[in-house]
């Protein structure tokens, strides 16, 4: 499912690392809306866990989701994956719908693991804090343009080593090919089902800055939205750009957008730019233009020079096998809870408070 010019089905694969035993981590899936899950289900079963059920409403999505997890019996009703013993949800299913699921997911005492955006109003964002707290179960979110990139952890690798000093300033590039219209669901061009381009792809970017600057929290200074080339599709914004200020002094800035062209040999150019006091690192994350193909490119410069290298197979994804183990052992190491829901708060934010822009017509 590893369709790179085509990011509504992009799945990354890794090498296989297991962090628990077979049979461990069975794991149930419901809801099958957006090509994402496949992305979902490769890193957790990488990381040891087994796909044991799927539900959807579509009986095609369900038999070809199969087809890349044999593993997975049709489950006739959500019910029965309740009823089962899988220990986590996972889901992509209409971003509206995600907030609610999780609560049910979460009563029936089940971690869940959705798809970004996790959810779309403060009011879903208030009823999941509630569940979490009172049933102790875990909400995970799939920041894929972080947590399944090599270059992003290998990034991350080079702050922890100290090779540009103290970062700066985090810059994020989020570009996205809309493909034929035809080719996405109805929910895609509804801003209500979505949640906006600030929040749905929004919520990836803030959540490098504030990981990549090493803050607690953040402020939204400024954000814009618009639709600037689909005037048939009201409900569509296009493009997006959003200016943060972290808890710790380091700024940060991003642009996402549905204008990738034809030409490009992947869904989006998406770039990261650390600025640091001492030098700077750059993640071409899906291409190297005109250069290379494979993505996972890291550029840095430092003091003592200039340095490249190719990520892709040297990092590995240990998000998920953190996240298996945290559910196991009911520890938050890694990925806080409450920086979760601090991230989709402040993208929710930037797109309610978004100035709206596009051509003068």
């Amino acid at each position: 499912m590893q369709k790179k010019k085509d990011g509504a089905m992009y799945a990354p694969k890794g090498r296989s690392k297991p962090v628990c035993a077979p049979g461990d981590f069975p794991v149930g899936v419901i809801g099958l809306d957006h090509g994402h899950i496949y992305g979902m289900c490769n890193g957790l079963t990488e990381a040891g866990a087994e796909i044991t059920l799927v539900y959807d409403s579509d009986p095609a999505k369900v038999a070809q989701f199969q087809q890349a997890f044999p593993s997975a019996k049709a489950a006739a009703s959500k019910d029965e994956v309740y009823a089962s013993n899988v220990k986590m949800i996972a889901s992509a299913s209409i971003p509206l719908d995600r907030g609610p699921l999780g609560v049910e997911a979460m009563r029936h005492g089940k971690d869940f693991f959705v798809d970004k955006p996790p959810l779309i109003t403060l009011e879903h964002l208030e009823q999941v804090r509630q569940t979490v707290r009172e049933t102790g179960q875990k909400f995970f979110c799939y920041f894929s343009e972080r947590l399944h990139v090599e270059g992003s952890v290998y990034a991350q690798q080079l702050l922890e080593q100290g090779k540009i000093g103290k970062v700066v300033q985090v810059m994020g590039w989020g570009p996205h090919r809309m493909g034929p219209e035809s080719s996405r669901p109805d929910w895609f061009f509804e801003k209500d089902v979505y949640g906006g381009i600030l929040t749905d792809i929004g919520c990836h970017q803030i959540e490098q800055i504030i990981f990549f600057s090493g803050a607690k929290d953040a402020r939204i200074v400024h954000s814009r939205a618009g639709n600037y080339n689909h005037p048939g599709r009201p409900g569509l914004e296009d493009f997006g750009d959003c200016m943060i200020e972290c808890d710790n002094g380091v700024t940060g800035y991003f642009r996402v957008d549905w204008f990738t062209p034809k030409g490009l040999g992947a869904w989006g150019d998406g770039r990261t730019i650390i600025e640091g006091t001492d030098g700077y690192i750059e993640i071409r994350k899906y291409i190297d233009i005109a250069n290379n193909a494979e993505g996972d490119q890291v550029y840095y410069v430092d003091h003592e020079g200039e340095h490249h290298c190719c990520a892709s197979g040297k990092c590995g994804f240990p998000f998920f096998g953190g996240m298996i183990r945290d559910c196991l052992d009911h520890t938050e190491l890694v990925m806080k809870q409450d920086y979760i829901f601090r991230v989709i708060e402040l993208a929710i934010q930037a797109e309610r408070e978004a100035e709206k822009v596009g051509f003068k017509r």
